[in-house]
């Protein structure tokens, strides 16, 4: 078996575990709850769940989405977010930009990061400091690392990708009367500078408009009609941005 299929396996399985760690974040974060040293409990009857059934992936299956202590229909998120976070992992060792253990543990850092910036914005539009703060250190510390210096473009991405999205959201602010912009934003995108570098934030962007405007054609279609104070979750949008620009580069470059 090659050295590649090998750190891809790895990878795999290590992706498991941070997915079941981010379901569980994903869960206890918006409740306030302790994500570190809480204990998993079922959601239904508030048991304390055995280690035989918190096993990623396979604990699902074998219990047919089932709580092995109440019966209770158990959702199948837990089971995807922790398929992604393998996906991430596998991903990572195998696709652009693996060429080496840095560029591939810095991948899958980045993945695992943007999936429940993601996922806790997509169902709670909320942004928390917890997460887009340690977002821009690790991109610092892991573009100072890769280079092997001063991360210039990312010290300038981080802080153009602040100013940008708090000067638009203040523009938009006095002229609307309203937000439009959650406060998490402006940090995020200083996250995504951090990254992908200055040259990067246009990217960044444009992606994160395209798949705003994807998701407000389909509920045009869906549903006949989108009202103004519909809301969205743009951070999500903006790491699927930082995703996509982080695997392929700029747009154009």
């Amino acid at each position: 078996m090659s050295q590649v299929v090998v750190v891809a396996i790895f990878m795999g399985l290590l992706g498991l575990i941070v997915g079941s760690f981010i379901a569980a974040v994903t869960v206890r974060l918006p409740r306030d709850e302790d994500v570190v040293s809480g204990r998993s409990r079922c959601m239904s009857c508030g048991q304390t769940l055995k280690a035989w059934q918190l096993v990623p992936v396979l604990s699902w299956l074998v219990q047919r989405g089932r709580c092995g202590l109440c019966g209770a229909a158990v959702s199948p998120r837990y089971l995807l977010i922790e398929s992604a976070g393998a996906a991430i992992g596998v991903w990572a060792a195998l696709g652009p930009g693996a060429g080496g253990w840095m560029p591939g543990v810095a991948t899958a850092v980045l993945g695992w990061q943007l999936l429940l910036i993601a996922l806790i914005d997509g169902e709670n539009f909320w942004l928390p400091d917890e997460l887009t703060l340690p977002l821009i250190a690790t991109g610092l510390i892991g573009a100072a690392v890769l280079v092997r210096g001063w991360p210039v473009p990312q010290l300038i991405g981080a802080g153009v990708g602040f100013g940008l999205l708090w000067g638009l959201a203040a523009l938009y602010r006095r002229v609307r009367g309203r937000d439009g912009l959650g406060g998490g934003d402006p940090i995020l995108f200083a996250g995504a500078g951090a990254w992908v570098g200055w040259a990067g934030l246009p990217s960044v962007l444009l992606w994160a408009c395209a798949a705003g405007l994807s998701v407000v054609l389909t509920l045009r279609i869906t549903r006949g009609r989108v009202a103004m104070s519909d809301r969205l979750p743009f951070g999500t949008f903006l790491a699927l941005g930082i995703w996509l620009t982080w695997l392929y580069g700029p747009l154009g470059g």
